[in-house]
């Protein structure tokens, strides 16, 4: 199975950034953007603190408890979608604001665990937590590599997603405590446009349990 442990916004941040995705999305500088660009559906938005990737069964039970232990020392925190940017010309995101030192602490926790269970790296940089809105299309992907002999076509897709990163960057949206880490497998090709399927597998409330008296550890 592939796994990944994310933040899921509840249902209010997620309607709020996507009313505001529905004014940019209809801006009149954008032309064919919601061609050129896959949306994830609002349900599937999230943010990631770390990918696991292919794992076994063994491998992932181990990798489940390991978030559920890392989940029960940690302390719930409050973050707010903030900003937004662009990723190597075709991916457009959102940013993070609050208590982002402390989100970037746990999903630290959450790579190394990944580490130390696998023996593979998350490569991905995860100290800016960031939610992913839009990517652009297999086709358009190929025109920004430069395999098309069309560059009006390939500028067009870039320029989409700038537009749009740039008409967001002063997005804020509403504060929300986080009070859980959610598992996920992924199944890649098999979601909504052909984008990834995402099933919940686990969830953990953060706790931030206290050290036990040292009588208790006796």
């Amino acid at each position: 199975m592939r796994l990944f442990v994310a933040v899921r916004p509840p249902a209010t941040v997620r309607a709020h950034l996507d009313r505001a995705l529905d004014l940019v999305r209809g801006g009149p500088d954008l032309g064919d953007s919601r061609r050129s660009l896959r949306w994830a559906a609002p349900e599937d938005r999230h943010l990631t603190l770390a990918f696991y990737g292919e794992v076994s069964a063994g491998a992932g039970e181990e990798l489940i408890a390991g978030v559920a232990a890392i989940a029960g020392q940690s302390a719930p925190l409050e973050v707010h979608l903030r900003g937004a940017g662009v990723f190597d010309r075709r991916v457009l995101w959102i940013g993070c604001g609050g208590h982002v030192s402390a989100l970037a602490a746990l999903s630290a926790r959450c790579v190394e665990l990944g580490e130390e269970v696998s023996g593979r790296a998350d490569r991905r940089v995860r100290s800016r937590a960031h939610l992913t809105v839009a990517r652009v299309t297999g086709r358009d992907r190929a025109r920004l590599a430069g395999r098309s002999r069309r560059p009006d076509a390939e500028a067009s897709s870039a320029d989409d997603v700038a537009t749009l990163a740039h008409a967001l960057a002063v997005y804020e949206g509403p504060t929300w405590r986080v009070e859980d880490v959610v598992v996920f497998s992924s199944r890649p090709g098999e979601g909504r446009g052909g984008g990834p399927a995402y099933d919940e597998v686990a969830t953990f409330a953060l706790r931030d349990l206290p050290d036990p008296p040292p009588s208790a550890r006796l």
